[in-house]
């Protein structure tokens, strides 16, 4: 009865996001906006009007793009808040496919996350900072089934 064909790549996303009320998110808080997860950025909330509800207008920005999305939800409605989940890893290796060597506090290991895309600043900093031989610490942050490496600094500890 244990091995149920289809049920090990079933995904519910029930852990994904979590109902909230849309006039309890706050600024700085999380929302989901075009299923995409973003962190508010401001919050305005209307006055009722003759239709009843009160309006809340998020302005936020995606986590992983850093792109402006705007969302107005009646303040007693429901919205999905997405669970952000942030997790510091040590720079083991980085392979000839750009695939990151990274191991988490308890010695686990993984290399399944890809180097950030673009040339950006943090491309740059764990390049130099690895062909340096420095020890780097990377952070990693997952929400809706997403993970991408957010920062990098040296680690100083070792």
């Amino acid at each position: 009865m244990g091995d149920v064909e289809g049920f090990e790549t079933a995904d519910a996303g029930a852990s994904e996001t979590i109902p909230m009320e849309a006039g309890q998110i706050r600024k700085g808080g999380y929302i989901c906006i075009k299923n995409r997860p973003c962190k508010v950025v401001s919050v305005s909330t209307s006055k009722t009007g003759k239709h009843g509800h009160a309006k809340c207008n998020f302005v936020a920005t995606d986590i992983f793009t850093g792109k402006k999305l705007e969302d107005i939800v009646p303040s007693t409605h429901g919205t999905a808040v997405p669970n952000v989940f942030r997790m510091e890893y040590t720079l083991l290796d980085i392979s000839d496919e750009d695939y990151l060597s990274l191991m988490d506090e308890s010695g686990e290991a993984r290399e399944d996350l890809q180097m950030p895309k673009g040339p950006g600043e943090l491309v740059k900093s764990i390049r130099e900072g690895f062909d340096a031989g420095d020890s780097l610490s990377v952070v990693v942050v997952k929400a809706m089934g997403e993970e991408h490496v957010m920062s990098c600094k040296k680690d100083t500890s070792a």
